[in-house]
């Protein structure tokens, strides 16, 4: 059976929506929404009745989640949201390798933390986010001024619904960029777009949700049906828990100066309770930890290729090379070509993890965490027939993890240094180069929560009963247990998260984010001791574009 969001997506797909595209420029400004394309049906036709109306304001929304192209979508796609929290990190690079993958400069300048207001990814990152932002606004006004085709349920889901989107677009603002504009209407003009302070801006998110959260759905989002790759109570639940634990850093107003506010004697209401923000972070936990989520016995369960069977998801981006234009590129640009031609790819010879990587993982030792073979490649390449891999002169190929540089240009490992991605199960049957395939891509999951769990209660001074919750993560790879320590639980998110794009966030959080390069073979360009890099730049085009606007400290 064909559900309601994959018929609509469809659709979408077909453009034969009524849609709203506005321009980089428009989209901060006052989008013109005036436009009758030929190819769309006519805005009487989108609005005619409740399902239309129900398709062409809320389903539709979700049609930018994932992507095709360049920085589009939340992951999967290039030059956008992931990358920057990926390849901002000590997690992942894309190494200089000869005349591939220099590119101006951007990934050495990303890794290093060099890093102008016009490296393209940031305008990427801004242009996307808002667009998605602005579309939900003029569904909002779209919902009220139709308000006469739904009955008062509808209307009241429906809103909460876009409401809840919206939220989670602007805590990625937040994220990356830390003062910015709140825009609710689709009609503000340029002269009325403000930034306001990261604090204001994590208290706006979190109304949002806390107040659209009894009015969402508790069905689960990462399977087939009706609710598919939507937003739900539960996503909200996980947004809401990332939230309470970063509450430190999304209320520090001033991250140059030093001090940070501490978690412990925050004061944030929940459901008409004062907690901190380790309470706070707890009770969201337990929304999750309640509901009909747990932890798969194979880690590999989460990425296998029908992935909608698992219960430890908790939001996705749908897959279906059938139904979907969003891509997932992560494969096709890290591994070598003789490796993605093995399976009747193309690869682009790229991504690969970083030494310090290596380092959490141990890898090579005897010490080695089960998980490196379930998220990475090294040594000699096999494909799924367990046919040995050969170079173009016939040789054994084999990757060499330790042999990473940033730039391996004059290195004799040019093409066969670092760690490849290994974090999906390969579908065999995937199109365009691997990059149109039917797992779908996990963007919350139930492990996550639990690793959540045992760092608020470690932070709020409960240990010992953070420790059960640490050792369930680790246990269900047969891991060794570990003491739960601040440094352990940092290293075990990137053993079980690696490739999920949350590493510039924990890194920031436990305040490791400036010193990833210590002890490292090359020296960062940028001083960054006073924290500013834990923010990025505004996009230098804005604020050219917008007098208003004024850059961050630092840049």
């Amino acid at each position: 059976m064909i559900t309601k969001i994959n018929k609509i997506r469809r659709m979408v797909n077909g453009a034969i929506l009524f849609t709203i595209h506005c321009s980089l420029f428009t989209i901060i400004s006052s989008c013109s929404l005036d436009e009758n394309p030929k190819d769309q049906i006519p805005e009487e036709e989108a609005y005619a009745d409740a399902g239309a109306l129900y398709r062409n304001t809320v389903a539709t929304l979700y049609n930018y989640i994932g992507g095709a192209t360049d920085g589009q979508g939340l992951q999967g796609t290039c030059r956008g949201i992931y990358d920057l929290q990926t390849f901002g990190s000590d997690e992942a690079m894309i190494p200089t390798r000869g005349t591939d993958w220099y590119d101006g400069g951007i990934w050495q300048e990303l890794y290093r933390h060099d890093w102008t207001p016009g490296h393209p990814m940031l305008g990427n990152a801004w242009s996307y986010l808002y667009k998605v932002i602005t579309l939900c606004n003029r569904s909002l006004e779209l919902l009220e001024s139709h308000q006469h085709l739904l009955d008062e349920v509808q209307y009241v889901e429906y809103t909460a619904e876009v409401r809840a989107l919206r939220a989670i677009y602007y805590w990625y603002l937040m994220d990356l960029f830390g003062r910015i504009p709140i825009i609710t209407t689709s009609k503000t003009s340029l002269s009325q777009l403000e930034q306001m302070p990261r604090s204001q801006i994590f208290k706006f998110v979190c109304t949002e949700l806390q107040q659209v959260c009894p009015y969402l759905h508790h069905e689960n989002s990462a399977r087939p049906g009706d609710y598919y790759g939507r937003v739900t109570y539960h996503v909200a639940c996980f947004v809401l828990a990332k939230l309470m634990l970063n509450a430190e850093v999304y209320l520090d107003n001033n991250w140059t100066d030093g001090d940070h506010p501490d978690g412990s004697a925050l004061t944030i209401s929940v459901d008409g309770k004062t907690m901190n923000a380790w309470e706070a972070t707890i009770y969201y936990c337990d929304q999750l930890e309640n509901a009909d989520y747990e932890l798969e016995e194979l880690y590999t369960s989460n990425f296998e290729v029908h992935n909608e069977n698992s219960n430890e998801n908790i939001w996705v981006i749908p897959m279906d090379k059938d139904l979907y234009y969003n891509e997932m590129q992560y494969f096709f640009r890290s591994w070598h070509y003789r490796h993605a031609a093995a399976y009747g790819f193309t690869g682009e010879n790229g991504a690969c993890a970083t030494k310090r990587t290596l380092e959490i993982f141990k890898y090579g030792t005897w010490s080695e965490d089960p998980r490196f073979l379930l998220n990475y490649y090294d040594g000699i390449v096999f494909d799924n027939d367990r046919k040995i891999v050969r170079d173009r002169n016939g040789e054994v190929f084999e990757y060499k993890p330790w042999e990473v540089e940033l730039d391996l240009s004059d290195s004799p490992y040019l093409e066969t240094a670092g760690a490849r991605m290994n974090k999906y199960v390969v579908d065999r049957n995937a199109t365009k180069n691997g990059k149109l395939m039917d797992n779908d891509i996990v963007l919350f999951r139930l492990a996550d929560v639990l690793l959540m769990h045992a760092e608020a209660l470690l932070r709020n001074g409960q240990a010992e009963e953070g420790q059960d919750y640490f050792n369930a993560v680790r246990g269900r790879v047969d891991a060794p247990e570990k003491p739960l320590t601040l440094q352990n639980l940092l290293d075990e998110r990137l053993l079980e998260l690696c490739w999920e794009g949350w590493r510039r966030q924990d890194l920031i959080r436990f305040g490791q984010y400036e010193s990833i390069f210590m002890g490292d073979q090359w020296d960062a360009k940028v001083d960054e001791r006073d924290g500013h890099t834990t923010v990025f730049p505004i996009p230098g085009g804005m604020i050219n574009f917008n007098p208003n606007l004024t850059q961050n400290p630092g840049y």
